[in-house]
């Protein structure tokens, strides 16, 4: 978004100041509120929670100094502010709505006193949206209440429903994406499919598989490992020497490198592209006077990073007729985003799913497969594919971490500092990414961070957009910002936007990581992170190494019973409803 106008950030510091808040926040407050921010933070204080980082009791200490004694807790400024940071709380979680029930409770643990009364208004002023969704009716015929009366029925006559809560945004997408997946299975011409056999019986296994379920269906999902990508490279082929216009969208730069090289010969300019490339337009074949992509075939890559609003963007701009394929692991973790598209359409069961037969292969392969089925599985690893590194404490792990990045993995692997990377749970701790990047740094590029903490050399990871992480390096700094080469592209950040989206990068979280792989990676697990751990963080966090992972290892048995025991974490999402109304194949 554009910068905010200096007088109006320089009204907002004005009314930060006259309530003790950071006058640092100006320009964020500013951009976040628009137009008239200054008289909207008077008007009503409670607003500053809509600046990502700030939380319910600095809000509150801001409208006490504010208001004075016209502060109290059961002003409906304060509830109606508290309902919608509470959903994008949730969001950030990963969330597209919330129940009822859960959104009352936690507005109660926020001293809301009337938290229905603080819904009702969030609603009243169009901050939120209600929704009624019915579930599939109880076994044994027990009669069930009607969600607007409140009268019991028989089963025959009311279904039960779930009433949920959310944010504008996030509904509209998830609507806009069941709309949309449903004109991409119902567009598709029925013409014979004749083209595509001579292709298929060419291919063999899963790959095969792929092609014919692709000759007769608008929507195809794809699952597998690293291994199974070469099924999408084979039909992305294919579908040119059909001479269709196909392209395959990866979710991170790394991820486009990787599959270009995959393709070798086979690839063509513009023919592997990124998300963010293909949505913007900055990639790919552009659209056509409708606004639709210029395809015949579209295969995402790392589906399981698709949020709920990116995968509505990719849907919605498909024209009638056109194929998508949505390919990826569904054992990592899901999108950073709100969502779990991918495996909501897999349990949707709305259209033909193949799963690849082609095994991960070595001893790294052996050991995340049997993670994927919660299994830590002792791996016999001869060339010492798989180091475990047992630490006492986090102060252990981060010293152990550098000496492995720095010395150890150059030295026995030939591989560099720079082909390496660190994986932590947070980036909090003693061991998280902010304690492991300041002791990288020292180590390998040493420097007085006199760009706001950086130096020219030093690896960064730079955030654009909330949930996505591209890693890169810094080049220089001047009066523009902080210049950066990400992925073999210039940037500049502009300084008040630094703090917000620039970190080191020699070490990331999971999250961070996932869509990228590395020749080695260093997982680093103190004795502070067993609560962090599950299955989909051990297996994408293992999964990222090449050919060489080093653990660092402080958790004890709460490795194995996180890898046996943890799935990932619940995400109360709308998508599934919409798609049992959009596509009555999926009931």
């Amino acid at each position: 978004p554009p910068a905010p106008a200096a007088d109006a950030v320089e009204g907002v510091r004005r009314v930060l100041a006259g309530g003790g808040a950071p006058e640092a926040l100006a320009p964020q407050a500013a951009a976040v509120l628009g137009e008239g921010a200054e008289d909207v933070l008077r008007e009503d204080p409670w607003q500053l929670l809509r600046v990502p980082g700030v939380r319910p009791e600095q809000a509150d200490g801001f409208a006490r100094a504010l208001l004075g004694p016209e502060c109290a807790p059961d002003d409906e400024r304060r509830g109606r502010a508290m309902t919608v940071w509470l959903l994008e709380q949730a969001a950030l979680a990963g969330h597209t709505a919330l129940e009822l029930p859960t959104l009352t409770a936690a507005l109660a643990r926020q001293a809301v006193p009337d938290a229905d009364a603080a819904v009702q208004g969030a609603l009243a002023e169009g901050e939120a949206l209600v929704f009624q969704d019915a579930l599939d009716a109880p076994a044994g015929g027990r009669p069930t209440a009607d969600a607007e009366t409140g009268d019991e029925g028989e089963e025959e006559a009311a279904r039960p429903v779930r009433v949920l809560v959310g944010l504008e945004r996030y509904a509209l997408a998830e609507e806009s994406l069941a709309d949309a997946l449903a004109r991409v299975v119902n567009s598709l011409a029925k013409e014979a499919s004749a083209p595509w056999e001579p292709v298929a019986a060419a291919a063999s296994g899963s790959a095969a598989e792929l092609v014919r379920a692709v000759a007769g269906h608008g929507l195809v999902l794809h699952t597998g490992g690293e291994a199974a990508r070469a099924e999408p490279a084979a039909l992305l082929a294919a579908a040119r020497e059909l001479g269709l216009r196909a392209v395959a969208a990866c979710h991170t730069p790394d991820g486009r490198r990787a599959f270009t090289e995959l393709l070798g010969e086979r690839a063509a300019d513009g023919t592997v592209v990124t998300v963010p490339g293909l949505l913007s337009g900055a990639e790919g074949p552009g659209r056509d006077g409708d606004g639709a992509f210029a395809l015949d075939l579209l295969i995402v890559l790392d589906a399981p990073q698709l949020d709920v609003e990116s995968a509505a963007m990719l849907a919605e701009s498909l024209p009638d007729g056109a194929r998508l394929v949505l390919s990826g692991d569904p054992a990592v973790l899901w999108s950073a985003g709100p969502g779990r598209v991918f495996a909501d359409l897999l349990a949707a069961r709305a259209c033909p799913q193949i799963a690849s037969r082609t095994p991960d292969p070595g001893p790294l392969g052996e050991l995340v497969s049997g993670v994927g089925v919660g299994e830590l599985n002792q791996v016999d690893a001869p060339g010492k594919e798989i180091v475990i590194v047992p630490v006492r404490d986090a102060g252990e792990a981060v010293h152990r971490t550098v000496q492995l990045l720095a010395d150890s993995v150059p030295r026995a692997f030939g591989i560099t500092s720079d082909e390496a990377v660190v994986i932590t749970p947070g980036h909090g701790g003693a061991a998280g990414t902010r304690a492991l990047n300041a002791a990288l740094k020292e180590r390998l590029n040493p420097g007085p961070g006199r760009f706001g903490g950086f130096d020219p050399g030093d690896r960064i990871a730079y955030s654009p957009a909330p949930g996505r992480t591209v890693a890169g390096r810094v080049v220089t700094a001047d009066a523009d910002g902080l210049h950066l080469t990400c992925a073999d592209v210039s940037v500049v950040v502009p300084r008040e936007r630094v703090e917000q989206t620039v970190r080191h990068g020699w070490a990331l979280t999971a999250h961070q990581a996932v869509g990228s792989r590395w020749p080695a990676a260093v997982v680093v697990l103190p004795g502070d992170a067993a609560q962090a751990l599950s299955r989909p963080w051990v297996y994408t966090a293992f999964g990222r190494a090449e050919r060489h992972l080093s653990v660092v290892h402080g958790v004890e048995q709460a490795l194995p019973r996180a890898v046996a025991g943890v799935p990932a974490k619940p995400r109360t999402t709308r998508l599934p409803v919409l798609l049992r109304a959009q596509l009555p194949a999926a009931e």
